[in-house]
């Protein structure tokens, strides 16, 4: 298997969403709820950070055949030891076959999923804080899922791994 990729498990982020409005038949936008999302590293991962996201949103673009959704996210966090800001941005795909499906859909049935459906490639950006730019300098990947809960905003869940060779 020489020449595969290896995944560092490397930060939990946490996004809470509002719902969606759309903007074009095949295009939504889906706010983040302000602070109430975080993105926090696994205590082994080298750059430590906790910090909430401020704001952001997802422009989610439906696919032609209707069987997966593409994310583009802007977002802005701060570090709660620092204070520095990050931006936290990513694309990524999700399935709209499965449980996943049912939570951008809006079905009354939809219930917490598994991870699997949805997949993103987030970028990280930040300056003047030592400690966090090699954020910058570095390739992740994530599995995402979807948490629901009765009378709380849907959270979306991506478990972030830094690819190393």
């Amino acid at each position: 298997m020489s020449g595969f990729p290896k995944l560092i498990p490397a930060f939990t982020a946490r996004v809470a969403i509002e719902p969606p409005t759309s903007i074009a038949p095949n295009l939504v936008h889906v706010p983040f709820i302000p602070s109430a999302g975080s993105i926090v590293s696994e205590s082994s991962y080298p750059i430590q950070v906790n910090a909430p996201i401020l704001h952001g949103a997802d422009y989610i673009t439906t696919s032609p055949d209707a069987k997966t959704v593409k994310l583009e996210v802007q977002s802005i966090a701060k570090d709660s030891a620092t204070g520095a800001r990050i931006r936290f941005n990513y694309t990524g795909t999700v399935a709209l076959l499965g449980a996943a499906g049912k939570v951008l859909k809006g079905d009354p049935s939809a219930a917490t999923t598994g991870f699997g459906e949805a997949f993103i490639h987030p970028v990280f950006q930040t300056g003047g804080v030592p400690e966090l730019a090699e954020l910058a300098n570095k390739t992740y990947v994530g599995s995402g899922r979807f948490i629901i809960e009765e009378g709380k905003p849907v959270i979306v869940e991506y478990k972030i791994s830094e690819v190393v060779a």
